[in-house]
């Protein structure tokens, strides 16, 4: 499929390019989604820029005038029909009834595809997820789970070869203080591997001892520097430990179908580091200030701290070493950093050290932090909890209503075990356990519970705060994952009522072509159908999932209005016997199909087709 907005630009590019040859550079070309469907379909905007240069030079020409020398100019298209232009010199632009057709046969013969230009694609390293080992996940990491997920999903869409890396926090102080314990709870660890089911509570246990017995606090520290050194007994203990927490993580990945995230912690960066502070010395930009190492990023408010005034590396130092590795060894041509809002001026001051270096420059490798809000409840309160995330320790607000009555931050796992459980009754008050199998009821509510829990948040701008709220987002209403999958069923259903099997649609596909468009709604829908690689293509340009979410509920909206306006299949009022089949509308009903699969795909929900 063309990205209708792309090939316009070009077209318009040409055209403005020959007919106005004093502007030396390349003119920004403006081609939008028209506002009023009655005046065309897209429209160029561009003209009234243009009079504006041409003043500067001397020219006098009014933005009519510019208009009507651009439209004469455009190159021949097959998929423009007309051009006309409004106003003081807006360019209306309506799509060729033939190339819409062939469009759409494209995605029914052949799914959702975009066209790739030689060479274009990248090697994506995308950072999200980021939990901490021998601490479980808690609704703190779910955002950057699920956004990171999502954009790793569209890169490999459009083709780039992705890496999805987990930045986990497996290095430092507290694998001394659990390593000391481990070793007094389970002496026979290196024989046999110790039995622990509980984590958090070992590691509550851990940090008690690590607080109020200074000789077990001297003990954790001879531990680091052990572990540090490669010792091999402490090595095969750390081990253990990241071994539970890594089931455990897997366990929450599974359930929601989190795409293979390799495991690339801070302690596999440990030994790049003093190469890369080597590299930074030499290059003149290490500062020393009170026995400390620090770096002044342009551009930033407060250095970099690379080295600690007793020797040790901070998280700076790892996040260099890590950019470096990224670029050299990974050969990443697009690096992403999934975390929240609060981190992105160190991340900014990292990527401008990284730049000054020459390890990469914005014209070759696109380099991003991907920013969150913060998750409020329902009474727009906040509340703070700590988290020792892998670059560095940070103050998260979250959810007020996610604390145990202890206090404690609520497990990630209970979270989705909640919203399984209400998926469920809510499937049951609506009689769905009656009228689907088991096996069909429970991936209905897997489905529906774990895809509202998604779709909550990929639908919010994700750099702004958003109301988590189980009820609203398990409403069949408006634009939630319940509606949005409930469509989807009911537009699966319609073949299945008029008896036609995926075979048939299959070959009536291959003569789509020449579909007949004559209604105003198959119209409508059959132009909204194409827009979806100009949508994608924007996503993944600002890296704003909210974005593909907007376009999948005003798809469902469309399609009710072609829907209600357009029968698929007529039936006797008295016998309720089928009287007639509109194919081509069963085929509209499968396009449409098509593109919510692809944008569920991407979104990473998974659709069932009875509910």
């Amino acid at each position: 499929m063309l990205n209708v907005v792309q090939e316009l630009t070009n077209l318009f590019q040409c055209s403005i390019t020959s007919s106005f040859s004093s502007l030396k550079q390349k003119f920004p070309v403006s081609v939008t989604l028209n506002q009023n469907e009655k005046f065309g379909d897209y429209q160029c905007n561009s003209a009234m820029a243009i009079t504006g240069l041409l003043k500067a030079q001397g020219v006098k020409m009014p933005p009519r005038q510019i208009a009507e020398t651009i439209v004469k100019n455009l190159p021949e298209s097959d998929f423009v029909e007309s051009c006309n232009i409004a106003g003081p010199g807006f360019i209306n632009i309506r799509l060729n009834m033939n190339f819409l057709k062939r469009a759409l046969s494209d995605v029914l013969v052949n799914g959702v595809r975009t066209h790739h230009a030689k060479g274009c694609c990248k090697k994506v390293v995308i950072d999200y997820s980021s939990p901490n080992i021998a601490k479980e996940m808690h609704v703190g990491h779910l955002r950057s789970t699920i956004i990171g997920d999502c954009i790793a999903n569209l890169f490999e869409f459009f083709g780039h070869e992705v890496k999805r890396l987990n930045h986990v926090g497996d290095w430092g102080t507290q694998f001394g203080m659990l390593i000391a314990h481990l070793t007094d709870m389970f002496p026979n660890y290196k024989e046999e591997s110790p039995p622990i089911s509980d984590l958090q509570a070992f590691y509550k246990q851990s940090k008690k001892r690590f607080d109020d017995d200074p000789e077990f606090k001297k003990r954790a520290y001879s531990c680091v520097v052990k572990l540090q050194s490669g010792d091999p007994d402490f090595i095969k203990a750390w081990n253990l430990i990241c071994d539970v927490s890594r089931k455990e993580f897997q366990l929450i990945y599974n359930r929601l179908k989190i795409g293979n995230l390799i495991e690339r912690g801070e302690s596999f960066y440990h030994n790049l580091m003093p190469k890369v502070l080597d590299e930074i010395d030499k290059s003149g930009l290490i500062v020393v200030e009170d026995g400390r190492k620090l770096v002044f990023p342009e551009g930033s408010q407060f250095p970099l701290t690379v080295v600690k005034s007793d020797g040790g590396y901070t998280y700076d130092t790892s996040d260099l070493a890590c950019i470096k590795q990224r670029i050299y060894d990974e050969k990443g041509g697009i690096l992403i950093y999934v975390t929240d809002s609060g981190q992105q001026s160190h991340f900014k001051a990292i990527y401008s050290v990284a730049e000054k270096m020459g390890w990469y420059n914005k014209a070759n490798t696109r380099v991003e932090h991907v920013g969150f809000g913060v998750v409020l409840g329902e009474d727009r309160e906040l509340e703070s909890f700590t988290q020792n995330h892998s670059y560095f320790s940070l103050s998260i607000l979250m959810v007020k209503k996610f604390k145990t009555r202890s206090g404690d931050t609520v497990r990630l796992v209970d979270l989705l075990d909640e919203g399984m459980k209400r998926c469920r009754d809510k499937l049951m008050e609506k009689g769905r356990d009656k009228e689907l199998s088991v096996e069909e009821f429970e991936a209905a509510q897997e489905s529906v519970a774990y895809g509202c829990i998604k779709y909550a948040d990929l639908s919010h701008n994700r750099i702004n705060d958003y109301i988590f709220s189980f009820d609203k987002m398990l409403d069949d209403r408006g634009n939630t994952a319940a509606y949005l999958l409930y469509a989807y069923t009911r537009i699966k259903s319609i073949a299945r009522v008029a008896k036609v099997s995926t075979e048939e649609l299959r070959a009536a596909a291959k003569y789509s072509n020449s579909l007949p468009l004559d209604h105003p709604k198959e119209l409508k829908l059959a132009k909204f159908l194409i827009r979806v690689p100009e949508v994608l293509e924007r996503v993944c340009d600002d890296l704003t999932p909210h974005t593909l979410c907007d376009y999948l509920y005003e798809l469902a909206s469309v399609f009710t209005e072609f829907y209600d306006n357009c029968y698929c299949v007529e039936k006797d009022r008295t016998t309720g016997e089928i009287k007639k089949i509109h194919t081509h509308r069963l085929l509209l009903c499968d396009a449409t199909v098509a593109v919510m699969d692809q944008c569920f795909k991407i979104l990473g929900i998974t659709p069932v087709h009875k509910m």
